[in-house]
Formats: structure tokens, sequence, C-alpha cells
């Protein structure tokens, strides 16, 4: 057996897509892998996995105090269960592997998923916004390695903190199938439901539009929605799925019409980011209206794969109806689609990860 992994997440260890990749990619490299996780109430019997699944259920579950109730437990949970590399995702778990990594003297990985101090919930709020801020900058002083999610955060993060940071991009395991849109036709909404996603003007843009809407995840916002929904006389054509497992998520997307990859530009951590649904919708082979960021530009320049409108009513409702309506376009982005995922995939990042874990 190879060297010891653990990685700390704040997430549902199921619906965490990107972390179940890298941990059984490293698991399956001959490194014995733990990932640590939460465990909501509504989270679901982890299934069977090449590496080790543990997660804490919290008696707080947001705020200050879910956080520092996490980060000690975990903290707690490191002085009997010893590792040769802690990997911190996040600034969320960063204090207790901060702690643990300079009194056991071992390697810390530092994965950067978010530009946590600018994400939308906190960009507006000095104080908490300064106490991100100086966690992320310990966590990235003190790794061996660091890395993140797309170009933009890379050069962000190198020139703030003057080190190295590499890219590992959000890219699912290449699909071959191809399925055949449903009838009637839907679009669909993948990620959870948090300010910010441009769900208030996706549910706008709908109106006027002969398609349905099915939203596969939970969030916050979910409540606010539904109301919004029946405001706009839409409830009929909007289905709310919430979380669902990878492979039936999957299968959804892949029947669906054209997928929805709207963000508000609400912070750094949005405009610089590189959602996983984005290439989701890629590899099922389905084209999507995707907010005109500079990654998703300079992704859409490469592969036409999709629609590019900013999170306002008449530009998406435009989008949605030409996805509809025009047969050339939306054959050409799908074709698009086919090609791209072909670059676009986890067999290409896994190799990637695994060169940087070798180096460790």
């Amino acid at each position: 057996m190879g060297k010891s992994i653990v990685f700390t997440v704040t997430t549902d260890l199921n619906h965490d897509q990107r972390m179940q990749r890298i941990a059984g990619t490293l698991a399956q490299a001959g490194y014995a892998v733990t990932l640590v996780g939460r465990q909501l109430p509504t989270s679901g019997i982890l299934p069977e996995k090449p590496f080790r699944q543990v997660r804490f259920r919290c008696l707080f579950r947001k705020g200050p105090l879910f956080y520092l109730e996490y980060n000690l437990r975990l903290a707690f949970w490191f002085l009997s269960h010893r590792f040769d590399i802690y990997g911190v995702v996040d600034a969320d778990t960063a204090l207790a592997g901060l702690l643990t990594v300079t009194w056991r003297r071992k390697p810390l990985v530092f994965d950067a998923h978010e530009l946590f101090p600018e994400m939308p919930e906190v960009v507006h709020r000095p104080g908490v916004k300064g106490f991100w801020a100086v966690l992320e900058k310990m966590a990235f002083k003190r790794a061996t390695l660091a890395y993140t999610v797309s170009a933009s955060l890379v050069t962000y993060f190198q020139t703030k903190y003057h080190r190295e940071v590499h890219l590992i991009r959000n890219m699912p395991v290449r699909q071959h199938a191809l399925a055949l849109p449903e009838e009637p036709p839907y679009f669909i909404y993948q990620g959870a439901l948090n300010v910010g996603r441009g769900l208030e003007v996706t549910l706008k843009a709908l109106q006027h539009v002969p398609a349905r809407l099915v939203i596969c995840g939970d969030g916050p916002l979910r409540k606010n929605l539904e109301t919004l929904t029946q405001e706009l006389g839409i409830e009929d054509k909007v289905i709310f799925k919430g979380n669902l497992a990878p492979a039936a998520l999957t299968q959804m997307t892949a029947a669906a019409w054209a997928g929805i990859m709207q963000l508000e530009n609400q912070g750094l951590s949005y405009y610089y980011s590189l959602a996983n649904k984005f290439f989701d919708y890629v590899q099922t082979g389905i084209p999507q209206v995707c907010v005109p960021f500079p990654e998703y530009q300079q992704l859409n320049a490469q592969h036409e794969v999709a629609l590019l409108a900013p999170a306002e009513v008449e530009e998406v409702r435009a989008a949605l109806l030409t996805l509809l309506q025009d047969q050339e376009t939306y054959l050409r982005l799908q074709q698009n689609c086919l090609r791209a995922r072909e670059e676009w995939s986890w067999q290409t990042e896994g190799q990637r990860l695994m060169h940087l874990y070798a180096q460790l």
C-alpha cells in the first residue's frame, strides 16, 4: 500500500463528484485514501468505493458555529488518525488541517475549489471576508502542493501569493452514450440552489418558452424558487428533483434538450469559476446556455458548445428559444459537444493529478 492521504470537505460525499474522482483516481494509483465530509439529515447511504469514507454529523448546519464545530471535530479526530499527506479542500476546512500538519510535520495539499473570500455570501461582509482571507493565505503559504479549478484562478492565486499553483479542472469521466432528448423537451440545471446562480433569471426567462425546466440540486434558495414559479405561473413547467445520485444525474442530463450554466457577477469567485456542470453537459452531448465569463469564453472559442448569454432575462430567453427553434444552430453545437468531450475529460486531468502527487 502506498502513502496514506486524507481529504477534508464540508460537503455531502454522495454529491461531491470532484472529490470522488480525485479520491478514486489516487486510490487506484495505490494510495490509501480517506475522504472526510459531513452527514446531513438528508444524506443517503454511502456506496462502496475504493477509498475510505468518513462523515461527521454536526449539531450546527450553517454559519460560524458550524465551521467552528466541524474544524474542532476534525482536529480532535486527527489526534487518533495519522496520515502521510493532509489534503485540505477550500478555506472552510483549512483550520484543522493547518493545526494538524504543524505538529505532525506532514505535507499539506491545498485544493482551492473556490476563491472563498469572494463568494457571494461573503464578499459584502468585511469581517467574515477578512477571516476567510487569512485562512486562505495561511493555507497557500503552508501548502507543499496547491492546485485549483480554473486558469483564471491559477493566475489570481499565483499573483497574490507568489507561489506555484497547478490546474486540475472539474472534468467528468468520458462518456460515449448519446441519449435522445425527451419529448416534450426540457432544459436542465445541475447544482446547488444558492445565491448568484442565475436561477431567478432563468425562471423568469422560461415564461413564453415552450419547454420545461428540470432543476437537479438543493439548497437554501429552494423555497424561494418554488414560490417564484407560482408567482410567475410556471409551476407546471418546473420540476424540482432535489439531489440525485451521480449515475441518475447523468441519465437525466443526457435526456435533456440543453443545459443551463448561469451565474451572476457577485464576486471574483464566480467570475473566475469553471463549474463542473459546464463539462457535464458537454460529456452527455447537450448544448447549453452559458454565462460569458472568462473561462467559458475561452473554452467556447476552442469548441463552440454553448450559446453565451449574460444573466439577464431577455438574453437568456432568446438563447433558450434559439436552441429550441434553430435546428442548424442546435445540431452544430451538439456535434461540437461530441468532439469536445474526447478532449475535456477526467482521463486527461486524472493523469495530471497523479503526476503532481508522485512528486510529493
